[in-house]
């Protein structure tokens, strides 16, 4: 069975996504800039790690709260 999870949704073209296969995480992420990026991690703590780095306090283009919305979405996976 697969879970996705939705770790947010500005609209159709701006998105992350995370489906859970067994143990593989794969993270799609969609944006109007990029395309879609997709990336599969083996284990939890992977994912954190790529996320924290993805979603640092320098690179985030947005609020402190919003930010802290995503990393929490991706703790609940």
């Amino acid at each position: 069975m697969i879970k996705k999870h939705l770790i947010y949704k500005k609209d159709k073209w701006n998105m992350l996504t995370v489906e859970v296969h067994g143990k593989t995480l794969i993270l799609r992420e969609i944006s109007d800039q990029w395309g879609e990026e997709c990336h599969t991690f083996l284990s939890r703590p992977e994912m954190m790690h790529w996320a924290e780095g993805r979603f640092s306090k320098e690179g985030f283009d947005g609020t402190e709260e919003e930010r802290e919305t995503i990393l929490q979405a991706f703790k609940e996976v």
